[in-house]
C-alpha cells in the first residue's frame, strides 16, 4: 500500500502519512497476541497444570502396571500367581496402555485447556467479552484458544509419556519402539483434533451442565477410545456375526489418537495409519467448523 500525502501546509512542506496496518497484519499480531497472554498465564500457574495433567495417568499407571501385579492380580488375560505366562500378559498390556495413557491425556487436556475455561468465560467470568475486542475476526478469538490449548496438550504428552514407560513392577516392562515420522505428526494433529472438539463442547455446554458433559460425553469417549485394549481385539465381540463394538467405537475420535499413538511407540497391532490420519483430520476439520459457528453464535447472542 503506498503512502500518501497530506495536503500542503501553510509553509508549502507536505507531511508523509505513513501506511495504515493492513488487516491480515492486524489479525495475525491479534492471534499471536491472545495465544501468548494464554501461554504467560499457564507458566504462572504451572504448577497446577502439571499436577492436573499427571493426576489421572499417574494413578492408571500406578495401579495397573504396579499395583495390580506386585498383588498377583492379573490383567490384560494374566492368571494370578505371577509366572512367566502371566508376566508376559501383563508386560503386554502395560505396552498397550502406555499408548492409551498419552492418546487420553492429549484429551483430558484437549477438554479442559478448552472446554472448561471456554464455558466459565461464557458463564460468570464474562471474560469473553474482553478478548472479543480484539482487532481481528470473531473466528480468531476462538483460533487462538485452540492453538494455546493444543500447546498444553503438546507440553501434556512430553509429561505424561517418560511416566507412562518407567512406572511399573518388577518383571512387567512395556515394551516400545518410537517410530519419530508417527509421533512427531500424529501429537500434533491429535492436540489440535481435541482442543477443537474442547471448542465445541465449551460452546454447547453452559458451566451450570459440565457435570452432564463429563457424564455423557467424556466418560464413554475415555472407556470406548482403547487406553486399556485394542481396536484389532475387539473382534470377539459380536452379535450374530457383526462386530457391533468394533463398528460402534468408530465414532470415537480418541480410538484413532490411542491406535496411532501405539503404531508410534509400540510393534502391538493397530489400525493402519492410512485410516487414522484422514479420519483424524476429518474429525478436526468437523469439530473446528461447528465449534467456530457455534462460538460465533454464542458471542453474537
Amino acid at each position: 500500500m503506498a503512502a500518501t500525502a497530506a495536503p500542503a501546509t501553510a509553509g508549502g512542506a507536505r507531511i508523509a502519512i505513513e501506511p495504515s496496518r493492513s488487516t491480515f497484519a492486524a489479525s495475525r499480531l491479534a492471534l499471536v497476541a491472545l495465544v501468548l497472554r494464554d501461554l504467560v498465564v499457564l507458566r504462572k500457574n504451572f504448577a497446577e497444570f502439571v499436577i492436573r495433567t499427571l493426576v489421572q495417568p499417574f494413578l492408571l499407571v500406578f495401579v495397573f502396571l504396579y499395583v495390580f501385579p506386585t498383588i498377583g492380580q492379573g490383567i490384560g488375560g494374566g492368571g494370578a500367581g505371577g509366572g512367566a505366562a502371566a508376566r508376559a500378559s501383563e508386560s503386554a498390556f502395560a505396552t498397550v496402555l502406555v499408548a492409551g495413557v498419552v492418546g487420553i491425556s492429549i484429551m483430558f487436556q484437549g477438554i479442559q485447556a478448552v472446554a472448561m475455561v471456554m464455558a466459565q468465560e461464557f458463564g460468570y467470568t464474562r471474560e469473553i467479552e474482553d478478548r472479543v475486542q480484539a482487532p481481528c475476526p470473531i473466528w480468531l478469538v476462538a483460533v487462538a484458544k485452540v492453538l494455546s490449548g493444543a500447546t498444553q496438550g503438546l507440553i501434556a504428552a512430553l509429561i505424561v509419556f517418560p511416566i507412562a514407560a518407567v512406572i511399573h513392577a518388577k518383571g512387567v516392562e512395556a515394551h516400545l519402539d518410537v517410530h519419530w515420522a508417527v509421533v512427531l505428526t500424529l501429537i500434533p494433529l491429535a492436540c489440535i483434533t481435541m482442543t477443537s472438539l474442547g471448542l465445541l463442547l465449551g460452546t454447547v455446554f453452559e458451566a451450570r451442565n459440565l457435570g452432564l458433559m463429563f457424564g455423557f460425553v467424556v466418560l464413554p469417549l475415555t472407556f470406548l477410545g482403547g487406553t486399556y485394549y485394542q481396536w484389532t481385539k475387539l473382534a470377539p465381540v459380536q452379535v450374530d456375526g457383526v462386530h457391533w463394538l468394533q463398528i460402534l467405537v468408530l465414532a470415537n475420535p480418541l480410538i484413532y489418537i490411542t491406535e496411532g499413538m501405539r503404531a508410534g511407540l509400540t510393534h502391538a497391532s493397530h489400525m493402519h495409519l492410512y485410516i487414522v490420519y484422514p479420519v483424524l483430520i476429518g474429525f478436526c476439520a468437523t469439530f473446528l467448523t461447528f465449534g467456530l459457528r457455534k462460538f460465533r453464535g454464542r458471542v453474537l447472542s
